[in-house]
Parts: structure tokens; C-alpha cells; sequence
């Protein structure tokens, strides 16, 4: 730095003002010439997801996107219309979203899914919310996220409502990276639905699309809700906006939270939200870990200001959307019998370990012990005594290997 400073202190002495931006121009020459080469080397070997940056366009409107297909009739009739005309899930080859999935939840919410362990990375908090999140990196998989958000004075059905309305979500503005959503298909037995959500990237991104199937198990009143990234042959694909096919984010909300207590009687009025998150963006990880690290607490807290409006608008009695009435068709399960379930299951697999039997590779080094104790006694000729010692040091070693 100090030979920097002396060289430009040479330069601004010139006599003439032609001599001094000459010697600049000498100055500068290699730093420029550095900038050009890395930017063409780099963009020579430019990773795959670069490909298309330059002619991506945006900061587009939502009325200048690609119109996204009509929704089915059934998204727009009465319910006693959408049951009768509607194919029941039944009926499809597979559906979108399975009991297991609410396992593979379960677990997740449980911490038994023995994935990697999770690394604490924020704890913020406001005056009627709180919120932790965490994350771990498995090596094969895009980074996964936990976040635990914890609302004063609501109920888990107001949540579970107001995380499915995807129409409240663009009228309040809450999720402004939602762009435009659109339902593919539903289910009115199981409340299954199929969407399909536009969302805002970076201005160095193309926006991404995403073909979500979606379902609610309830358990008293803890409610699982399942998101997941789905196939879909009916949306073909397009390159504006790119498709993630790699999309998981799930929740559970549950009441009677620990870290708020009613000012009403002393009763628990607070309920947690614990969402789990992982998608495969085609953004470099650690791109991703520092646009996470960097929005994620902006971004929590504009959905406490958009429950809080969401709750105003059902006490003044206003109609709940498509999206609200699919939420409350949900799935029944007992989550303690599965509990119950796993323990005896992981008792089962301790028992069975404890007593398998010891193959007889496991004697080898008990059997190379005294076979050296007694070459080694043989060997020596100081009486009975020193052999004695010697195999019962022997016998010793041999009995740890048990």
C-alpha cells in the first residue's frame, strides 16, 4: 500500500497536466488489463447456470409475464359443483402426496430423521413474535433449512389458513416474491391440491417456476402441511421463467408454545410454526447461503403484519377464499400412536444388535494373544514363575477383546 501511495505521489508531480494523465495511464494499464482478462476467462469457463443470464430480462411486471394456464373449471365453481364434476384422487395412478410424506415430516419435526445435525444461525425476536432458524448442509443435497416461528394470541387453524391462501398472500402484498399462482387440480376428499406458483428472483436470475402438490394432516390440533415440488406432464416447460423440480418446504403449527404467555388469565394463547425448507435453485451454494443469510430476517417480518391483517378480515366477516376452504379438509392421523411406533421400532433394533452373536473372526485376536504368550514362555528359561506372569498378562489382554 505504502509503494502504491509514493508511486501516485510521483505521478501528481509531473510538471504538465499531459504528463500526469500519461503516467496515470501507465498506472492503471495493468489493473485494467487484469479486469478484462478475468472477465473473459471467467466467463469462458462460466458454470452452467450463467448460461443464461445475459438474456435473461428483468424486473418484469406481472402483467408482462407469459400468461400461465387457464385454471381448471373446477378452481372457479361452487363446492356441490367441483364435487360432482371433479375426478376424485382415487382414481389417478399415484397421488401427488403420500402417507409417507406426513412421516418423513413427522420425523423432521421429531428430530429422528438422523440427517446431519442442525447449526443455529439466527435467533431475532419482535414484541408478538419470535424466531429461530438453523441449517445443515448435506453433501448431496441443496442446503436444507429449519426455522421455528413462534405468534402471540392466534390459533393453529388461522395459520394453517393463512399459510395455504395464496390469494391473500398477492392481495396483502405479504410474499411479494410471489408473482402469479394458478390451481392445476384438487381433491375434495383429501383436500390435496396442485399449483402452480411464479416467483421474483434477484435481477441476475430468471424468475423461477414451480408445479407444487400440497396436503394437511391433522393430529388434534397440530397440523402438518405438506409442500412439495411435483411432476406434471399438462404445463409444458418453458426457459422464462425456469422450473425448480427440486422444491420441499413443509410445516407444522402447533399450539400451547413455550416462549409466549397470554396476558388474558394466564393461559397460552401462542402457537409455533416449525417449517422445514430445502429447493434446488441452480444458484451456487454459497450464493444461496449469503442471499439467505442476508433477506431472511426481512423477509419473516413482513408475514407477522400480514397475519395480523388476515385475522382483522375474518373478524369482519369476510368470505375465505378457494384456497382457505381447501385448507380445512384434512387428513386424519393419530401422531402419538406413531411416536409410539418409532420408539418400540428403534427398542426392536437395540435389542437385535445387542444380542447378535459374535462371529468367529471377533476371537482372532484373543486366539494371537496366548498363541504368543505361549511361544514367548517357551522360549525363555526362567522358571515357572516368569512363565506364569507371562500368561496371565497374556490371559488378561485376551479377556478385554470378550
Amino acid at each position: 500500500m505504502a509503494l502504491i501511495l509514493e508511486t501516485l505521489l510521483e505521478v501528481i508531480r509531473q510538471p504538465t497536466a499531459a504528463d500526469v494523465a500519461a503516467e496515470l495511464a501507465v498506472f492503471v494499464a495493468p489493473f485494467w488489463i487484469a479486469v478484462v482478462t478475468g472477465l473473459l476467462l471467467g466467463w469462458a469457463w462460466r458454470p452452467q447456470w450463467a448460461s443464461g443470464l445475459v438474456s435473461a430480462e428483468r424486473h418484469d411486471s406481472p402483467s408482462q409475464l407469459p400468461p400461465l394456464p387457464e385454471p381448471s373449471a373446477s378452481s372457479t365453481s361452487s363446492a356441490a359443483d367441483t364435487a360432482n364434476t371433479m375426478a376424485d384422487e382415487k382414481s389417478s395412478d399415484k397421488p401427488v402426496v403420500t402417507d409417507e410424506d406426513v412421516e418423513h415430516l413427522f420425523r423432521l419435526v421429531e428430530e429422528t430423521d438422523e440427517g446431519p445435525v442442525w447449526q443455529k444461525m439466527m435467533d431475532k425476536s419482535l414484541p408478538s413474535m419470535s424466531y429461530q432458524a438453523w441449517k445443515r448442509e448435506p453433501k448431496t443435497l441443496p442446503l436444507q433449512y429449519r426455522c421455528s416461528t413462534i405468534y402471540e394470541d392466534t390459533t393453529p387453524e388461522i395459520l394453517r389458513d393463512f399459510f395455504w391462501d395464496d390469494n391473500f398472500r398477492i392481495k396483502n402484498g405479504w410474499d411479494d416474491m410471489l408473482l402469479q399462482h394458478a390451481t392445476l387440480k384438487e381433491c375434495m376428499t383429501t383436500g390435496t391440491m396442485v399449483v402452480q406458483w411464479v416467483r421474483k428472483f434477484p435481477f441476475f436470475c430468471r424468475d423461477r417456476e414451480y408445479i407444487i402438490g400440497r396436503r394437511i394432516w391433522q393430529s388434534g390440533q397440530t397440523y402438518y402441511c405438506i409442500t412439495k415440488g411435483v411432476p406434471c406432464t399438462d404445463v409444458p416447460r418453458r426457459n422464462k421463467p425456469r422450473r425448480v423440480d427440486s422444491y420441499y418446504s413443509s410445516w407444522c403449527i402447533r399450539p400451547g408454545a413455550r416462549s409466549f404467555e397470554s396476558k388474558r388469565d394466564g393461559q397460552m394463547s401462542a402457537c409455533e410454526i416449525l417449517l422445514f425448507h430445502h429447493e434446488d435453485m441452480g444458484i451456487p451454494r454459497e450464493v444461496t447461503k449469503l442471499g439467505v443469510r442476508q433477506g431472511m430476517w426481512g423477509c419473516v417480518k413482513k408475514i407477522e403484519p400480514g397475519l395480523r391483517a388476515y385475522q382483522a378480515a375474518r373478524r369482519s366477516n369476510e368470505p375465505s377464499s378457494r384456497f382457505a376452504l381447501m385448507s380445512q379438509i384434512n387428513t386424519k392421523f393419530d401422531a402419538d400412536r406413531l411416536r409410539f411406533t418409532e420408539i418400540v421400532s428403534d427398542s426392536s433394533t437395540e435389542i437385535v444388535e445387542a444380542e447378535k452373536p459374535k462371529s468367529w473372526a471377533s476371537n482372532i485376536p484373543k486366539f494371537l494373544i496366548v498363541g504368543g504368550a505361549v511361544a514367548v514362555a517357551c522360549t525363555l528359561d526362567h522358571g515357572l514363575l516368569t512363565k506364569a506372569a507371562i500368561f496371565g498378562v497374556a490371559r488378561r489382554f485376551a479377556g478385554k477383546g470378550k
